[in-house]
């Protein structure tokens, strides 16, 4: 069921705009912030909020590169953005307070999705405040998100044996950036957590095929299926009561006989 949205753009106290959608109807919602990709707030993820809000979420799109000064550059993707864990972590920070600002809002329930660069920062999050359900598209198992440096002083491996949420992961099988190495490594590290999670990899996928704006790259059919499978999972850790004790593990990978991720280009 679609629900009519209300869109509002409010800022953190510490500078930080999002876009905020909820459901135009009595009630409390769970909670979703959800992140963008390199190219910052722009038209694909903004979209995204109001979907995600019309599926029955209160949904934050915080801006988390506004400072950057060629905001233009920034959207084309001709420039490149890198801001370190703790810094993103305070401005997450800065935009859950938000939710506060809105009555229908359950932030007690809350879920964070992350895409291709942002898919770490959910686990940033579980890192130091609660989080039910923990989405990452295509990022979160690239092979620098493993290191552990000035940028990321945890790394993934830290992360994930620090946190406690439920996972889902959505990879594509041509990805150019993520290889099924890559994503058997990722999975592993769940399990070695004893975290639950739900990983599909999309046979015949590229990197960023959710993106209806980059016409190389969408596909409409596993985009839908993607889609599909993100309201579900945070429908059902977010919305319906689960049992603690239980720890769920789902590997869900289509790939071709001949797969070679050599073979994978970066598609426009």
């Amino acid at each position: 069921m679609a629900y009519a949205i209300i869109e509002t753009r409010p800022t953190g106290a510490r500078g930080t705009p999002v876009q905020m959608c909820r459901p135009n109807r009595p009630g409390r919602f769970p909670c979703v912030i959800l992140l963008h990709e390199r190219y910052g707030l722009v038209e694909h993820t903004e979209d995204l909020a109001r979907k995600m809000s019309e599926a029955g979420f209160v949904v934050c799109a915080p801006d988390l590169f506004y400072a950057y000064p060629d905001q233009a550059a920034l959207h084309a993707g001709s420039v490149a953005m890198k801001p370190s864990d703790p810094e993103v972590l305070a401005l997450l920070e800065d935009a859950f307070t938000l939710f506060a600002g809105v009555p229908e809002a359950d932030a007690s329930r809350l879920g964070m999705m992350g895409v291709c660069q942002t898919g770490r920062y959910p686990f940033v999050w579980a890192k130091h405040h609660p989080l039910q359900a923990c989405v990452s598209l295509y990022g979160a198992a690239q092979k620098g998100d493993w290191e552990v440096n000035e940028r990321f002083p945890w790394g993934m491996a830290g992360l994930i044996s620090a946190v406690e949420t439920n996972v889902l992961g959505i990879f594509g099988e041509n990805d150019h950036i993520i290889s099924i190495d890559d994503v058997r490594r990722f999975r592993d590290a769940l399990e070695a957590a004893n975290l639950s999670y739900q990983i599909t990899v999309y046979a015949g996928a590229p990197h960023g095929w959710l993106n209806d704006t980059m016409p190389g790259r969408y596909r409409p059919e596993l985009a839908k299926q993607a889609w599909d499978e993100v309201i579900a999972f945070l429908t059902a850790t977010l919305a319906t009561e689960r049992d603690p004790s239980l720890v769920e593990w789902r590997f869900n990978a289509r790939k071709h006989a001949d797969y070679d991720f050599k073979k994978n280009v970066r598609l426009e």
